[in-house]
């Protein structure tokens, strides 16, 4: 009687485990069946934050479901960053990350509290985009050469705006303050949005900033543009030169936002939250505003994963060749 029971028993504990794991497949075909929240680990209105609610509202469409922009601000974009790594791994938290927060804060913070190559899944890159150098609108240089000159002459005078330690304005300005091996007073700002702001207001002298943060400005003649950051000019500033074109060659930038969630996410809820964030590039009406604010639209080989994780390690190692730890 002993043994009969014990094999019910073990009978039973095998059917639970069996559907144990059948509910994961059932919850990724289930999914998603609620509002998802993206974070954005920068302010408003930043060039992170335009990309997630134009390429979010897309895909919330295609999914059926809200996707809920959360604004999470601090330490270059690492605060967001830390909440997403430690959010709930069902498809319901995924995060806008970029360049910043998962390539070049692993060099920026010696005790990052997460580790971008192996803390999240990759889903998707969303966009590339130019760096450009701005000034405000009555900075005296009149072009690229007159800039690094006048930089170079007045550096301790200068106040360079970015959005915090580890943010693509800082990394990048970074970047170009060693080419020209200058130290001004570096101004930090909660988020790329504020900090143009204070650009256009005349409060600091300039910035280095993704180029979907400054068309606008740019073309209002409210800011300077001295040079794009590319090997060819952008179509969206068919007037502003390249860096090679200004004399500055060595200085090479460009940013790009990618798509992640935690880590264990399922790989059918990836897979779905791939296909809808490659459907909304695909889509004609997103292509024209990426291009409108002077995005690159990643090729479809470039969307993958894999892809994704695979450029996140690549971006890990080159930013460690020009950033120094902070704190």
């Amino acid at each position: 009687m002993k043994t009969f029971d014990r094999r019910i028993a073990i009978a039973a504990l095998g059917a639970f485990a069996m559907l144990g794991t059948a509910a994961v497949p059932a919850q990724a075909q289930d999914y998603p069946n609620r509002a998802i929240t993206m974070i954005v680990p920068f302010a408003a209105g930043g060039p992170t934050d335009v990309v997630a609610r134009l390429v979010g509202e897309n895909m919330a469409k295609t999914l059926g479901q809200p996707i809920i922009i959360e604004n999470v601000v601090g330490a270059g974009g690492t605060t967001g960053s830390i909440r997403a790594a430690r959010a709930a791994n069902d498809g319901y938290t995924v995060i806008m990350g970029h360049m910043g927060t998962h390539a070049a804060s692993v060099s920026t913070y010696p005790k990052l509290a997460y580790d971008p190559r192996t803390d999240f899944e990759p889903i998707a890159l969303i966009n590339g985009a130019a760096i450009v150098i701005l000034g405000r609108k009555d900075f005296p240089p009149k072009d690229l050469k007159e800039f690094v000159a006048y930089v170079k002459a007045n550096e301790t005078k200068l106040n360079q705006a970015h959005a915090g330690v580890g943010s693509v304005s800082y990394t990048t300005c970074e970047m170009l303050n060693g080419v020209l091996g200058v130290k001004p007073v570096g101004v930090p700002f909660q988020g790329t949005g504020p900090a143009m702001n204070a650009l256009v207001a005349g409060q600091v002298d300039y910035l280095c900033d993704q180029i979907t943060n400054v068309v606008p400005q740019v073309q209002g003649g409210t800011i300077k543009a001295y040079a794009v950051a590319t090997p060819e000019r952008n179509p969206s500033l068919p007037d502003t030169p390249t860096t090679t074109e200004g004399g500055l060659p060595a200085y090479q930038a460009s940013a790009w936002n990618a798509l992640f969630a935690p880590k264990g996410t399922d790989p059918a809820i990836v897979a779905k939250l791939n296909a809808a964030a490659a459907k909304a590039l695909d889509d004609e009406k997103v292509i024209a505003r990426m291009k409108e604010l002077g995005n690159d639209i990643p090729k479809p080989a470039e969307r993958t994963p894999a892809a994704l994780g695979k450029l996140v390690k690549d971006e890990v190692d080159k930013w460690a060749k020009y950033l120094k730890p902070v704190g």
